[in-house]
This record gives C-alpha cells, structure tokens and sequence, in this order.
C-alpha cells in the first residue's frame, strides 16, 4: 500500500510540475514584431534580426508599402494576427507613427521607438517635423513626380546613413522604399504609447529626425531611453545595443506575464 502511494504520489508531483511548466512557457510566449520606417525595407533590421533569434526569441517583420498610414498600419496588423502570444512591437523611423497607431491591439505589451516619431492623438508626421529645426536630411529628398519622395544617393550617404561603410549606404540608396508624400499629413487616432510601455533608443547624431525631437518625445511618453553615438540607422550601425534594448522590452513582458 506504501508502494502505491509513494508511486501515486509522484506521478502528481511529476503532473503537478509538468503543467506548471507548460504554464509558464505559455504566459512566456512573446513575439516580437519589427517595422520599417520610410526610405527603408524589412532588410533594415537584418543586423537586429539574428542577434534576437540567437536569444531563442521569435520574430517577425513587416513590409510596409509606405503608401499611407492606414495601409502601414494595415500591413502591421496583418503580421500582429500572426504573432503568437504577448507582442514587442518594434517600430524605427516613420514606424514611430505605425505602431502608435497599431500598438493599440490588446497583443501588443511593450513599444519599442528607435529614432523613431511617436505621435499625439490628432498629430501628423508633418506637425512632428515642422515643430523643430528642419534637418539635414530634408534637403536631400527628391520627388519623383509621382507623389513619392526618395532620399538622393548623396543624401542616403551624408545624411541618413551617415556612420555606415559607404558601400553599405549606397545599397540602401538602391533597396530604399519610396515614402508617399501624403502620409506627412495622416494623422493618428490612437496614441498606444499612452497605455503600452514603451522604451526609446535616441541617435544623438540623426541628420533625419531632429535628436531633439527624440529627446523630447521619450520623455513625453516617460519610456526607458538607451541614447546611442549614432546616425538615424543605428539598427544598422549600433545592432547589438537596439537588440539589447529589445531584449530588456521581451524580458519584461516576460517578467510581467508570469506574475
């Protein structure tokens, strides 16, 4: 009769503990999501990418066509209904924009802005741009005629992208999504940044977005700020620290999930 209990009683342990464990691993599921910002493509996170996947952390991308807000925030959404689990979403450059406005679904449970616009209710790209000294980069756009506007090649080497390899900068002259000009006057009606904690990584070297602004900004929205000696592509310059502060946004949703 001892036998049997002793036997009983550890298979309830070993249950007990089996379903303990598969619990966690369920409230520590966290996906998270990166978007792309103007002038760019997915392969801007390229760096950030494998240095995540290293860390056993899952991954996502979004391909913004860069044609309006709505359509970027649809194309996030579309990869948001993919994710499983809790969301880190990710966003550099004009994705500041996208996921204040698609960091609104309930998966979403941490922001992440990397030189990066972060909008008020009502506020445009254009109010964001125009409420400080206009930067370098603003004056190497070119129009193609068409109501999209791309960065010159000198611009995408001086300005944007300005502490990578010139080779490097020339490719991303090349692969560059071109921005509709129309999505500087789109305005945001959710500000997710007001519920969702967020973390901020500055370029205290931007020639795109005024380091002023970033500044600024991370400050409005109280997120934990990493302020990095880069150009506005510090995913592509600085990799390992945006993927650390990554990193720290996944470890606390973890950390909050399992609570």
């Amino acid at each position: 009769m001892l036998k049997k209990f002793s036997f009983a009683a550890a298979l309830m342990l070993a249950t007990s503990a089996l379903t303990t464990a598969q619990a966690s691993a369920a409230t520590k599921d966290v996906t998270v999501v990166l978007v792309h910002g103007a002038w760019a493509d997915g392969s801007s996170w390229s760096k950030v990418i494998p240095l995540l996947q290293a860390k056993g952390i899952k991954v996502l991308g979004v391909q913004n066509p860069l044609t309006s807000l709505a359509d970027d925030v649809a194309a996030t959404n579309r990869v948001l209904a993919d994710a499983t689990g809790d969301v880190v979403l990710v966003g550099h450059s004009w994705a500041g924009t996208v996921i204040t406005q698609a960091g609104g679904d309930p998966k979403v449970k941490a922001l992440v802005y990397v030189a990066a616009f972060a909008n008020k209710v009502g506020q445009t790209g254009g109010d964001l741009v125009n409420a400080f000294p206009k930067t370098p980069a603003l004056g190497t756009v070119a129009d193609d005629g068409h109501g999209f506007l791309r960065q010159t090649e000198q611009g995408m080497i001086e300005n944007f992208a300005a502490d990578l390899p010139k080779e490097e900068a020339k490719t991303l002259f090349v692969t560059q999504g071109p921005l509709a000009a129309s999505t500087f006057g789109d305005k945001v009606t959710v500000a997710a940044w007001k519920t969702v904690p967020s973390w901020y990584v500055v370029s205290a070297n931007d020639r795109v977005i005024a380091p002023q602004m970033e500044h600024d900004l991370a400050a409005m929205m109280k997120a934990k700020t990493t302020v990095l000696n880069s150009s506005h592509v510090s995913l592509l310059s600085h990799p390992r620290e945006v993927a650390a502060v990554i990193e720290d946004a996944v470890a606390t949703v973890e950390k909050t999930a399992s609570n």
